[in-house]
């Protein structure tokens, strides 16, 4: 059987050649090698994701005691000499000498014996130097790319940058929606309270619940069942608020523009009390699929998976629907804390490219609101060209809409992702 770091580097190397996300490429892996052992499956997902949170910051650690004369890697040695680093730098539990014979290790099995002492004697030189090490700015100590903090600092200034920045790293409970279809948010809290879980109600809906101690969500009771999703508080509080918004008829009909994996939807099928039907979109198959996944454990049959392209306007919808929902592609820098590649993903220039295609959903969407029916636009990320300025354009273009609300949830500051909402009523 492969050990633990083994599996660990092939994760890795999977996200930077083949350009898989981190979330993806590390539950594929964990899937196919299973783990009788917890510790060692906790051990491999701790590494993975620290290697990928943490990059920036393990490879300036990397140049700072590497010399001068040092020869380019192979992308192999820069993935175990990451692991490495990490391990040495945040894993209390691994003793350094420990760390720096398994790198050692890992490139001879690999047949690279010869980079063998430069691997021992650079990882060596950084244990050594650890109580001394420190980083001069905000992208190294937050492993950020300095584009990215420039930004975030140019439009919330110094103090409230460090705040959104640093939460990535902050321990942050999981938020659980609780589906009232099913099971009332009282019960399903005692009976995780039974199970020694440690949960709190949320901070900004009555619905939601978060839990403090447990990381296999899929084996907490009530889940199979189908009594609860897991979704932020934020995007959860978004689709009450469209919900206690709009007027719906006695068959009421949502779409869902970009659905998957289908968190609004499946919430405003809750709140309807599993009436009407939500028509839960996504650009392809797989896409759609977990949607139909979701809706089925929730035994929410008013949910309506269906392949359809955001960007293409489909005449058989105009002006049909109650309420809907365009929560756009974005740049996502509100959720960095929650999938560790999206920041070193995402370029300046995916700001301007994605506000116009976030635009271009959000004038679709407004076709199929129905007179005196509402629009949702909503992104996880916290740019304003995205955000704010889309919704000003939105309200110079299309006369026929009245701004309801809108909300900017910033993380490290409001206690949830970064997330922003616009809600939109259409003239009678």
């Amino acid at each position: 059987m492969k050990s633990a770091r083994e599996i660990a580097l092939e994760v890795l190397l999977d996200i930077d050649k083949n350009g898989t996300f981190s979330n993806i490429a590390l539950a594929k892996a964990l899937r196919v090698n299973q783990f009788e052992d917890k510790k060692l499956r906790a051990f491999v997902s701790r590494l993975v994701e620290g290697v990928v949170e943490y990059r920036l910051q393990l490879d300036v650690i990397l140049e700072k005691h590497k010399k001068k004369d040092a020869k380019k890697e192979r992308p192999i040695v820069t993935a175990i000499l990451r692991m490495g680093v990490y391990q040495i730098m945040y894993m209390d539990s691994v003793p350094a000498r420990a760390a720096i014979n398994e790198s050692v290790k890992l490139v001879k099995d690999h047949g690279m014996g010869q980079v063998s002492g430069y691997v021992n004697g650079l990882l060596r030189s950084i244990a050594a130097d650890k109580e001394n090490i420190s980083f001069v700015n905000i992208s190294e100590r937050y492993s950020t790319p300095k584009w990215i903090c420039r930004y975030i600092k140019q439009l919330y200034g110094a103090e409230y940058a460090e705040k959104i920045i640093g939460s990535q790293f902050a321990e942050r409970g999981t938020t659980i929606r609780v589906n009232t279809v099913k099971q009332t948010k009282e019960v399903l809290k005692e009976k995780l309270v039974e199970k020694g879980v440690a949960v709190s109600d949320g901070r900004y809906t009555d619905v939601s619940l978060i839990i403090d101690n447990y990381d296999f969500i899929r084996k907490l009771p009530g889940f199979r069942e189908g009594e609860f999703s897991v979704q932020d508080e934020s995007s959860t509080y978004t689709v009450m608020r469209a919900y206690e918004m709009t007027e719906f008829g006695e068959e009421p009909f949502v779409i869902d523009m970009c659905a998957a994996p289908g968190g609004k939807s499946l919430c405003i099928a809750e709140r309807l009390m599993n009436k009407g039907e939500i028509l839960s979109c996504d650009i392809s198959d797989d896409k759609v699929e977990l949607i139909r996944e979701n809706a089925s454990r929730l035994g929410l049959t008013s949910v309506k998976p269906a392949v359809k392209d955001a960007t293409v306007l489909d005449e058989g919808l105009v002006e049909k629907a109650d309420l809907v929902i365009s929560d756009v592609p974005c740049t996502g820098l509100g959720i960095m804390g929650r999938k560790n590649d999206i920041k070193y993903r995402v370029e300046k220039a995916d700001i301007e490219t994605l506000s116009q295609l976030g635009y271009s959903i959000m004038t679709n969407a407004a076709r199929y609101v129905k007179r005196g029916g509402t629009l949702l636009y909503s992104t996880c990320t916290i740019t304003k060209k995205e955000n704010e300025e889309n919704v000003q354009r939105f309200l110079e273009e299309h006369k026929d809409f009245v701004k309801l609300e809108d909300r900017l949830f910033l993380q490290g500051i409001d206690g949830t992702d970064g997330f922003f909402y616009s809600i939109f009523k259409k003239k009678e």
